[in-house]
């Protein structure tokens, strides 16, 4: 229940005031539709996301056991773990696909999971979103793929669409000429790369990157993770990423979490995985069979 002082529901906690020229400041680097609240927000120091004690079961089955978490605002966070430690869980919460039981998850301060629909929904307008597999539809060409988001929300016309892929297609390294193939035409880096731009069509102020490497040889691999450095700093945007890559996380990621069980057991440079002096943390980083991680087995 709220006390006198609390903060009507779906606005921020007070902050410590951001002066003008602070926000100015931020506004300059920040991506075009960030708003002012996110200004304010970054200004003073607030998290751009901010989880805490976040829980969630799934028919019993407990997948998130408190999570606390704290993504900086402009910066790249790694989440690492073991298949079925809660990492995609994680990120389905931030995104709002999955509703928490238990728990808090802030974005500039304010707690999404108790501002009216409406409004959350535009708070995905704000969202950029790299799936796995890249998700590309096959039945339209790569033009419309990349706008889609845009397209589908009346933001843009088809013929300011093509001009948009056209652009962010040049940010991955693809000519425009790219853009009138269809999906199936393209092979599996290139396929990576729409969907990179896909992410970043709409200059989102977060985005979200699931197994960004997933299917592509080293080579490629640390071409794409390249591109995503480049772009996320271009937009000056947040990014939360999940891997098991190690070179991956390490490349993309400025800090990285661990979950084991359903929470964040470490926390730190991406810089130093694999020689973190965490036992779980490294035994991970460089899949030793021996350690604290001892491989469950169902009978």
């Amino acid at each position: 229940m709220s006390g006198p002082h609390d903060p009507p529901q779906g606005q921020p906690a007070a902050q410590p005031e951001a002066s003008t020229e602070a926000v100015n400041r931020r506004a300059e680097v920040l991506p075009p539709n960030t708003t002012q609240a996110s200004l304010l927000a970054a200004a003073a120091g607030v998290p751009k996301i901010r989880m805490r004690g976040v829980k969630k079961a799934f028919a019993g089955k407990v997948v998130l056991d408190g999570v606390d978490l704290e993504v900086p605002a402009q910066s790249s966070m790694v989440i690492l773990g073991g298949s079925g430690s809660g990492k995609s869980v994680t990120i389905k919460s931030i995104l709002g696909l999955v509703e928490p039981d238990e728990g808090v998850i802030e974005i500039d301060g304010v707690d999404v999971l108790r501002l009216p629909r409406r409004d959350r929904e535009a708070l995905g307008d704000r969202i950029g979103m790299l799936f796995q597999n890249g998700a590309l539809f096959d039945s339209l060409p790569v033009w419309e793929n990349v706008c889609f988001k845009l397209l589908a929300q009346k933001r843009i016309g088809r013929a300011q669409a093509r001009d948009r892929a056209a652009e962010v297609l040049a940010q991955v390294g693809l000519a425009a000429s790219v853009g009138d193939l269809s999906p199936s035409e393209l092979s599996g880096g290139m396929q990576k790369r729409v969907a990179l731009a896909r992410a970043i069509a709409a200059r989102p102020d977060i985005i979200f990157f699931d197994e960004p490497t997933t299917g592509l040889d080293p080579i490629m691999g640390a071409v794409i993770d390249g591109l995503i450095v480049d772009c996320v700093k271009k937009l000056g945007a947040t990014a939360v990423s999940i891997t098991h890559d190690m070179a991956s996380a390490r490349r993309i990621g400025d800090q990285a979490a661990m979950i084991y069980k359903g929470r964040i057991v470490w926390e730190g440079a991406a810089a130093t995985l694999g020689h973190s002096g965490n036992a779980m943390v490294d035994q991970f980083a460089n899949g030793e069979r021996e350690g604290p991680i001892q491989m469950e087995l169902r009978r």
